[in-house]
This record gives structure tokens, sequence and C-alpha cells, in this order.
């Protein structure tokens, strides 16, 4: 039996401490840890996987705590996923959501762990997916993804989920910027956060504005979704609300399920998670390939002096490596 299989089996079993190896194997993107992945992968799917996404300071990893609080009194057992913004000097996560989710460390039945988005444009690592497969091999039931939060980008975390929640704070400028951009379109699930403000009501009014609108911009191009989008008021410091987020994730579950739609959101996720990963890697082998060449010096120092467009460099250089 090699190491590589015995940690697989332990992992299987639930075992905490091979669940924190085989992620950090994977997450310094070692070759055992892809194996261990391969390995395991036929064991996945099981896992009911929330994504929570929104500007940041709105209370997502104090709402991840609630949340985690109530499924385990429910007896289920519990992964949380937090993607941080990276250190850009030791590329390691930055906020350490970890932290707020401390009166959860001792319980077994819990499992978190941050890790650093390392530049991922949609604040996800190219592991996330892999690590999400990896809790959910090890008997997860429930895994809570909660991103960075950096605006539009965010959509990249319904690549990611079956569900996704987007979460948002009265009073916040940057809830204000939320409501106009991408990231409306892809919550199953509205939270207003901290909802013991007194611009909360404001709050919830603008986002039914927003979803109606949507909604009606849908119906015209006849496409309307049957889920019409929940908005929940949560304060998560004092668990208010939270029994209302908890019913609302089971009603959409329910939803796709009856509709056969879980399987289709799977299919989507991982066709594009397949393509995102080797796009990152086809991009890490071109700027492997093409480090320390003069000739691509000299190529785009022809950009940088106006005498070559940008797309006709691009175009240059992938006739160099053979791509079209």
């Amino acid at each position: 039996m090699t190491s590589n299989q015995s940690l697989a089996q332990r992992l299987l079993a639930g075992d905490r401490r091979a669940l924190a190896r085989a992620i950090s194997l994977v997450e310094d993107d070692r070759p055992e840890g892809w194996e261990l992945v391969r390995e395991v992968y036929p064991r996945t799917g099981a896992a009911e996987i929330v994504g929570l996404t929104g500007p940041p300071g709105a209370g997502k990893s104090t709402l991840i705590g609630a949340l985690t609080k109530a499924r385990r009194e429910a007896g289920r057992t519990v992964a949380v996923l937090s993607i941080d913004p990276s250190s850009p000097f030791t590329q390691g996560a930055l906020l350490g959501d970890r932290i707020r989710l401390s009166e959860h460390f001792l319980d077994e039945g819990v499992f978190i762990r941050s890790m650093a988005s390392r530049g991922a444009l949609g604040g996800l690592a190219e592991a996330a997916l892999q690590t999400a497969l990896l809790l959910d091999a090890a008997g997860r039931e429930d895994i809570f993804i909660e991103t960075v939060g950096v605006g539009q980008a965010e959509v990249d975390i319904i690549d990611h989920a079956d569900t996704i929640v987007l979460v948002l704070m009265p009073g916040s400028g940057d809830s204000v910027q939320a409501l106009k951009a991408g990231v409306m379109e892809i919550p199953d699930v509205i939270v207003v956060n901290k909802a013991d403000n007194p611009l909360a009501d404001t709050l919830v009014r603008e986002v039914r504005g927003v979803l109606s609108l949507a909604n009606l911009e849908r119906s015209h191009e006849g496409a309307a979704r049957a889920w019409r989008v929940p908005i929940v008021k949560t304060e998560a410091t004092s668990g208010a609300g939270v029994a209302e987020l908890v019913s609302a994730l089971a009603e959409h579950r329910a939803h796709i399920l009856a509709r056969d739609e879980l399987a289709a959101r799977r299919r989507r996720n991982l066709r594009n998670e397949v393509l995102a990963i080797a796009t990152s890697r086809m991009r890490r082998r071109l700027e492997d390939e093409l480090r320390d060449d003069p000739d691509v010096e000299a190529l785009l120092e022809q950009v940088v002096q106006r005498r070559l467009d940008p797309a006709s460099a691009a175009s240059a250089l992938l006739e160099r490596t053979g791509a079209r």
C-alpha cells in the first residue's frame, strides 16, 4: 500500500488530519495532491455546497458561523472554505476569517480552512473546487464557500456551488454598487445582514426593485426564472433571521431537485472548472516557455513603442507556441 493510498483511505474515512494534508498538497500544486483528487473523485457528489459572496464587511463570516451552528444542531457535518485575498509578498491568506469562527474550533463535526485567492480574478484559487471535492469525499454534508468580495468578479463562485447567497449590508456604498453590477444576476438567495440598521428596510426595497426589473427583462426575453429569489433579513451576531435563511436554502435545494436542475448546474460547474484549470495551466505554460526569450522581449518592446498593437502581438506569441 502506498502512502498516497493510505492518505486517501484515511480521508474517505473522515480523518481530519488526512483531509488537512490533502488540501495542502492540492493548494501547493503537488502532483500527489492531484493524484489524490483523482482517486477519491468517484466518491464525491453527496455534499450540499453553498457559496456566499458579497462586499467586504457585510458579515459573511459571522453569518457562516451562525449557519454552521444551525446545521450542527441539525446533526449535520460542516466544512467552511474561506477564500481570502492573497498577501502580495507571501501569497498567503490575509484576512484569516477562521478567527470569526472560533467557537467551532473544537467541534470535530466542523472543518474550517482558509485559502488564498493568489490573484485569481474572481477571488477563487484554482484549487478551490479541488478542495471542495476533498471536503465532499471526506463526508462533510454541508460545505460553505466564502469568497473575497471583489465586486462583479464574484460571479466566479457560480462555478463552485449548488446555491449562491449574496450578502449585503445597509448603508454601504459597496452594497449599492452590487445592485448595479452583474453580481445581482447570480444569487439564488439574497441576505440583508445587520438588519438592525435603520437603513435595512430601504435596502430591501432597493433590492426588490432590482429583482423586479431583472424578472421583467427575463420575461421579455421569454426566459423568466421559475425560482423567485427570496430576500432574508438577518442579524448574524444575534442569530436573528438565521432560521429563515436555513429555510430559504432548503427551499431552493428542494426546488432545483424537483426540477432536475441540480445535475444540470453541476454539469455546467464542472465543465467551466475544467476549462478554467486548462486555461490557467496554458497561461503558466506560455509564461514559462516565453520567459527571458529575447525575441518576445523585442516583440513587447514594439508594443510599448506603439509600432505594434497588443492584439497582433498576442497573435504572434500564439504563433510562436503553436496555439491557434
